[in-house]
């Protein structure tokens, strides 16, 4: 498994120890997954407060997801760069068909753990370019989450993804996070991703640089409301405000919606 796909066992590790502690999210296939393939974390990756903050943007993810597919019946759920997330038992498919896409060697890992039905589908292939959509029949209506994806495109390879999916959709509903160039140019000094190898991330400054024939920015949203900074204990909720929910903090993580219609 080559480095980029290391970076999956980071907020792996996140959800399951926070699962563990039940707070957060409740994530028992993170949590079986981890004690099962789970390797020795080095660094910041196996800080208690990363955990915190992987957990939390998870949840944050799993809110936005269950919403939108209250509201579009018709629409299938894609989620981009899928890792060993189990969001399809944590939020459930539901009415909805569901398709997780990831590169070959992560699906193969996968599908050790999961297992596809007539609503529910794992597609292998690499985001940065289009074949994987061929998997995907239906093209009215998709719900799309990539969470821990756009750092390691560059800015041209998120666009032409951007538009493949407005392509191929007639309507499309996007969460995304993404680095600031700020955070992309920190990453060589103290990024998590480099505990697994990788050495290349990439930044975004401004949410509507990706705007293009209807395909537009919607609204910043934030990965650690106040909400779930309570469920942390004590001293944990004012530390963790001034590591991962300040000013700082925005300097360098962001969440942008994004739709076409």
């Amino acid at each position: 498994m080559n480095s980029i796909n290391k970076t999956l066992y980071i907020p792996l590790y996140g959800k399951a120890y926070v699962s563990g502690k039940g707070i957060l999210l409740e994530d028992k296939k993170s949590e079986e997954i981890w004690a099962s393939e789970g390797f020795a974390l080095r660094g910041r990756s196996s800080s208690k407060w990363l955990a915190y903050y992987m957990g939390m943007r998870s949840a944050v993810f799993d809110t936005w997801l269950r919403q939108q597919m209250s509201t579009r019946d018709e629409a299938v759920v894609v989620q981009i760069g899928c890792g060993m997330d189990s969001r399809v038992l944590r939020v459930g498919a539901k009415k909805h068909r569901w398709y997780d896409v990831d590169f070959c060697e992560v699906i193969e890992e996968r599908k050790r753990y999961f297992s596809e039905t007539d609503d529910y589908k794992m597609l292998a292939g690499d985001v940065r370019d289009s074949s994987w959509l061929a998997g995907i029949p239906e093209r009215e209506c998709a719900i799309v989450v990539m969470e821990g994806v756009s750092m390691y495109l560059t800015h041209g390879e998120l666009q032409e993804l951007t538009a493949r999916l407005c392509a191929h959709f007639e309507k499309v509903y996007v969460l995304m996070d993404c680095y600031t160039v700020f955070a992309a140019k920190m990453s060589g000094y103290k990024n998590p991703v480099k505990d697994v190898g990788v050495t290349q991330v990439y930044g975004m400054d401004d949410p509507e640089a990706l705007n293009n024939n209807g395909f537009a920015f919607v609204k910043e949203h934030s990965m650690t409301p106040q909400s779930l900074i309570e469920q942390l204990s004590g001293m944990e909720k004012y530390i963790f405000k001034k590591l991962y929910a300040g000013k700082f903090s925005e300097k360098l993580y962001r969440l942008y919606e994004y739709r076409k219609q």
